[in-house]
């Protein structure tokens, strides 16, 4: 028997660590607990094969908020982004289309396509960005909650009427926005099918949803909102990989006094007279804690860890209708060379970024399509990265990593299961790549094939979700979880949601971990806890 603590954060993801390193600074005694040998979760850096260093799922960072990474003092502790600025898009017929960073040359590059669509794309970024910024400040607010009559919550809900008033004309951008597609959104702007398929591919990141699909829009948002040295919308490889971010944030954590263990699975949240008291490791060890933090997702937290008569069974429903279908996999090369795309061909700046196999809204729906009937997309959507070429610690001189996220893989199979699918699904994503790039079967050393399957198996997302839940109107802000549960404290008392499955929701942003470590502390000032 260990502890007492007083807190055990369950997970020892990004959004873990930044809970405990923001506890551990405000002076508790934190443990943490990671079922994996490594720690990160999601956002890790594995040598899968010898001399090859894989940022294995989470593969850029965009949204880390910009106060943790100034609050924990991330940069002294090795975290160190490359910032990516440019975007390739292969075409079959020979052509292509490239963003980078300068204004004129992009317009210069569209205007091949739409004059029109040139003219206008200054204009989309800065109405996109008007937006995010707008939705920005709510990645680090704790939800208002719609019931209470506090003026604490009641200044939340004044506080952000002035700032929708402030939007003026763009507020009813902003409503329109979170109901229509991301195809229905980019055409309000573009006529052109490459930059209708291109810029509304973002809608469709992480969820089970087709590019025409209501709601989609707000996702595309919600990947516009990172910063990165403070420019909005920005995105940046980790020097290192992935576990770099995770690594980083831990040695800020240890910094403070948290105390980290790895191989360590937790089996059971303890609750005793209805509260939360502690956990028991897989084997049989257990752990007394005043209070217990989770960044697991909700239904692995509720149905798997614990058990119903600790519960209101009104609650676990909610949980159980919680959505958090998948359709993402990852692929994952060593490669002794690099891709030479037909339409690009050879080295060049195009590779230093990101490479989208996203030609038109069409191609897009049509991957959607198999998904939606069970299978996965025979002519998927990737989005593709080389890190190596800006880090080349990832792999052994003149060789490189590829790393390529796919939709659609939908975690239920119509035929078969993904045991049996796994290779053909690498099958595909080759075969997809090499109509653009005609070298890759001849320079591919080894591959690794993740499925929704291996996400959950592997990662411990439920359904292979990769964002705890859908980001979806129905599952954000003051519903994240559920309704009635957005400001972190759950129905067990002295139980807490750290992770991703709490408000603002997925990606590598740190955000829910800061939040809930924040009531917390407030919770042991107050002598709640």
């Amino acid at each position: 028997m260990g502890g007492p603590y007083d807190t055990i954060v369950v997970g020892g993801g990004h959004n873990g660590l930044v809970a405990a390193a923001y506890l551990a600074k405000g002076g508790l005694k934190v443990l943490v607990l990671e079922r994996r040998h490594l720690l990160g979760g999601c956002t890790v850096t594995e040598e899968i094969f010898p001399g090859f260093k894989f940022s294995v799922l989470a593969y850029v960072v965009s949204m880390m908020r910009p106060e943790i990474v100034r609050e924990l003092e991330l940069k002294n502790h090795g975290y160190d982004l490359i910032p990516v600025d440019t975007s390739f898009l292969p075409l079959s017929d020979g052509n292509y289309l490239i963003f980078r960073e300068g204004e004129e040359e992009n317009k210069r590059e569209i205007s091949r396509f739409s004059r029109r669509d040139a003219d206008v794309f200054p204009e989309y970024y800065r109405h996109v960005g008007k937006l995010a910024k707008f939705v920005q400040p709510v990645l680090s607010m704790v939800p208002p909650d719609p019931t209470s009559f506090r003026p604490s919550e009641l200044r939340k809900f004044i506080d952000l009427g002035k700032r929708f008033r402030a939007l003026g004309n763009d507020s009813y951008s902003f409503i329109e926005l979170m109901t229509m597609s991301s195809f229905d959104f980019v055409s309000m702007f573009f006529e052109s099918e490459i930059m209708r398929g291109c810029l509304g591919a973002s809608g469709i990141s992480g969820t089970f949803l087709g590019v025409r699909s209501p709601g989609t829009a707000y996702v595309l948002l919600h990947h516009n909102m990172g910063e990165v040295d403070g420019g909005t919308g920005e995105w940046g490889f980790p020097r290192g990989g992935m576990g770099a971010v995770a690594e980083a944030i831990a040695s800020s954590a240890r910094s403070f006094g948290a105390e980290i263990r790895t191989e360590a699975p937790v089996s059971k949240i303890l609750v005793r007279n209805g509260k939360a008291a502690g956990v028991v490791l897989e084997s049989g060890e257990e752990i007394l804690s005043k209070s217990v933090a989770t960044a697991v997702d909700p239904k692995r937290t509720f149905l798997k860890m614990l058990g119903p008569d600790s519960v209101p069974s009104a609650f676990l429903e909610k949980i159980r209708k919680y959505n958090t279908r998948a359709a993402s996999g990852k692929v994952n090369l060593a490669l002794s060379g690099l891709p030479d795309f037909k339409s690009l061909p050879g080295d060049g700046p195009h590779l230093r970024g990101f490479i989208m196999v996203a030609p038109s809204p069409d191609y897009l729906e049509r991957a959607y399509d198999d998904a939606k009937y069970g299978n996965f997309s025979r002519k998927p959507y990737l989005d593709i990265t080389i890190p190596s070429l800006t880090d080349p610690s990832l792999a052994p001189p003149g060789k490189h990593v590829m790393s390529v996220n796919v939709r659609y893989a939908p975690d239920k199979l119509k035929d078969g299961d993904w045991n049996d699918q796994r290779e053909a699904l690498g099958d595909t994503v080759v075969n997809t790549i090499s109509e653009y790039a005609p070298n890759l079967k001849d320079i591919i050393l080894h591959r690794q094939v993740l499925t929704p399957l291996d996400f959950e198996q592997v990662f411990g997302l439920t359904d292979g979700n990769i964002f705890h839940g859908e980001i979806t109107a129905e599952q954000i802000f003051m519903l994240r979880p559920v309704p009635g549960w957005a400001q972190y404290r759950m129905p067990v008392n002295r139980l807490y949601m750290c992770g991703s499955g709490a408000h603002p929701g997925g990606g590598v942003m740190g955000a829910p971990g800061r939040l809930a470590a924040l009531e917390m502390l407030k919770d042991f000032g107050n002598g709640r806890l």
